[in-house]
């Protein structure tokens, strides 16, 4: 999440000062000293953001699978069948595969070795060269560059012709030419690349397991046969990824903690015009749908156009089907009611992707649509065709959404209705702010009475409302729609957002500029914290996109010694009372145990609190948590809301 820190008041900077430097031809120069050229990877250390999407524990994340990547390049150009991640304990990291070989010979421009060309230059690599890679993740040709550009030290030793060869680099700079270091099996290939991070452009720098254990379980499902094993020398822990099933065993394993529809999942794959489309459905007993979509293996959380055109040709399929079989009489079902309960991957291999950002999380190929769309609706066709008591059950579950979908309708109805007679329209405990315009107003979301009533006291009313919800609210993803506006918490906060949902959801109509979820800085905060992002996911996706959506972040300490410090994490704490001596530490459980004034202070003051934007990717991941893709442990939830949610440097 992008860190919101807010200040207020203006500096005078004295309007007549100016108009004299104007008057008096003492302006200061502009000219073409003042144009500045960053050369070689600079530009990356000063704006990394850019690259690898965010400086926090995301980024730091992002630069293992800029690696990682590449590796998977070759991997789908069949090259390599084996990749093996090393966290060390010194905090380096090792990616190791078994494909060709970065090339090592002298580069016809450059004058250099190709891997130094590679490791030290923007914009160099083999995806620009079509001979090399039909399809690849990587194509902006800056993924290994940035990584070297954000490392303190980075080590890459490749085997090929029967050589091993090593080159090392500080912080994007060679330190030696490339050198033989040994001999090798003419049959042995592939490269190895160790990089440590640098600690002065990441908030953290500790790798996460789990984190990157879950992107390499989906390349290894994405990626039939190919074997990617992870080691972590901390602690000893391993975990090894091999699926010779591919998105079959995905589409499986996501639904493995719930009810299937049909046993069977519905695969189909083939290639039209140089895209590959590959893809696997399968229903549950469930309200949401689960769509993942993959590009050359990248994750596109935001979808694009791959995602449209399989969703068009499903609604599609299915209509015409169930009129065929005279299942559906009555008109048709929407495509909200063929996608309810379905959970399904779709993954393309383009040759030439365009992705909205370096952090490809869109698809926007437009030619994509037609391809998915056209291979889709055929192949489903034909599954329907051949399966009918399988398509069966897939469209009776479609019409048992459309009925679902009219009894949420009435339900919402009554809701309005309900709510119209109460005062103003509004929650009877929503405290709101006495501006009426939206500009520069936050509506703060905050669990339970105690929690609301200090919240109250510290707000400046003028653009602060709060709205207490009692204890944790409704689990969306599991809940029938019928019973999610049933729930009084939740019809409360749709209420006081003044968006609505379903039809009638309109996102201009937002009654507060920002839409604050202030939970407590314990485990239960963070639930809370996860399901009503989940909530906000499936109901105000726009809200989140439109950047609408925030978190607070209390203190989870207050450490006194002569003045009070306020800490968000363990490791803070540590670093604070080594450097401070003895102190008093008071640990707040709850934002109900802070006083008025130290919830201002802390969390409510826009110049002073820490509070982080939510993303799309930050609520699709709240979202797993519930949607299937944690499986049925219990324990593995609450680490991962735990650690996801609660730490003030990792998106939730």
């Amino acid at each position: 999440m992008a860190t919101d820190k807010e200040t207020t008041g203006k500096k005078d900077y004295g309007s007549k000062n100016v108009e004299d430097k104007k008057s008096s031809g003492s302006r200061s120069k502009y000219g073409s000293s003042n144009i500045k050229v960053l050369e070689g990877l600079e530009g990356v250390r000063l704006r990394p953001a850019m690259y690898i999407g965010s400086t926090s524990k995301t980024g730091l994340h992002h630069l293992v699978y800029e690696v990682v990547d590449n590796a998977v390049d070759e991997a789908m150009a069949g090259e390599c069948d084996e990749i093996k991640v090393t966290i060390h304990k010194n905090g380096s990291l090792r990616v190791e595969d078994n494909g060709r070989g970065i090339p090592v010979d002298t580069h016809p421009v450059y004058k250099v070795p190709a891997v130094e060309v590679v490791v030290t230059k923007l914009h160099a690599g083999g995806k620009f060269d079509k001979g090399s890679y039909a399809v690849s993740g990587g194509l902006h040709g800056v993924g290994i560059s940035v990584v070297s550009a954000l490392s303190t030290a980075m080590k890459v030793v490749v085997k090929r012709d029967g050589k091993k060869h090593e080159q090392e680099y500080t912080i994007g700079k060679p330190d030696y030419k490339l050198k033989v270091t040994g001999k090798v099996d003419k049959k042995e290939t592939g490269t190895a690349v160790t990089f440590t991070p640098d600690a002065s452009i990441f908030s953290t720098t500790a790798f996460d397991f789990k984190v990157l254990g879950a992107r390499f379980r989906e390349i290894a499902f994405l990626n039939k046969g190919l074997k990617i094993s992870l080691s972590d020398e901390r602690d000893g822990t391993s975990e090894k990824f091999h699926y010779e099933g591919g998105i079959v065993e995905f589409v499986k394993w996501a639904n493995k903690s719930k009810d299937v529809v049909h046993n069977k999942p519905v695969y189909y794959t083939k290639t039209s015009e140089g895209v590959v489309v590959e893809c696997a459905v399968q229903y549950n007993s469930g309200y949401q749908e689960n769509i993942l979509g993959f590009v050359n293996t990248i994750n596109t959380i935001e979808g694009g156009t791959h995602v449209v055109g399989f969703r068009t040709a499903l609604t599609r399929v299915i209509n015409e089907y169930g009129k065929k079989s005279g299942l559906l009489k009555n008109g048709g079902v929407t495509g909200d009611d063929t996608r309810e309960g379905l959970t399904a991957v779709i993954s393309v291999r383009v040759p030439e992707p365009q992705f909205e950002g370096q952090t490809k999380t869109k698809l926007g190929n437009s030619e994509v649509k037609g391809i998915v769309e056209r291979i889709s609706g055929a192949l489903m066709a034909q599954f329907f065709e051949e399966n009918p008591g399988d398509a069966k059950k897939v469209v009776s579950k479609a019409m048992e959404a459309q009925k679902a979908r009219a009894a949420a309708k009435k339900a919402k109805d009554l809701v309005r209705r309900k709510h119209a007679f109460s005062v103003g329209g509004l929650p009877g405990k929503l405290a709101d702010c006495s501006t009426k315009k939206a500009e520069g107003t936050e509506l703060y979301i905050v669990e339970g009475d105690s929690a609301g009533g200090t919240a109250k006291q510290a707000r400046d009313k003028n653009y602060q409302a709060i709205l207490p919800l009692r204890g944790k609210i409704l689990n969306v993803e599991k809940a029938a729609p019928v019973k999610v506006l049933g729930s009084e918490q939740i019809m409360n906060l749709i209420t006081a957002a003044g968006t609505g949902i379903g039809d009638d959801f309109t996102p201009e109509k937002l009654r507060y500029e920002k839409v604050v979820i202030m939970t407590d800085a314990d485990v239960d905060g963070a639930h809370i914290k996860t399901l009503l992002l989940t909530f906000f996911y499936r109901f105000m996706k726009d809200l989140v996109e439109q950047g609408k959506v925030y978190v607070a972040v209390p203190p989870l300490y207050r450490v006194r010694k002569r003045k009070d410090h306020y800490v968000y994490s363990e490791e803070e704490l540590k670093v604070l009372t080594k450097k401070l001596g003895k102190t008093q530490v008071l640990r707040f459980k709850g934002l109900g145990e802070m006083n008025a004034e130290q919830l201002w202070e802390t969390t409510m003051d826009p110049k002073k609190r820490l509070m982080k934007k939510v993303t799309i990717r930050d609520a699709a991941r709240a979202d797993e948590v519930f949607s299937g893709l944690m499986g049925d442990d219990v324990d593995a939830r609450k680490v991962f809301i735990a650690e996801r949610a609660q730490e003030a440097e990792i998106d939730v």
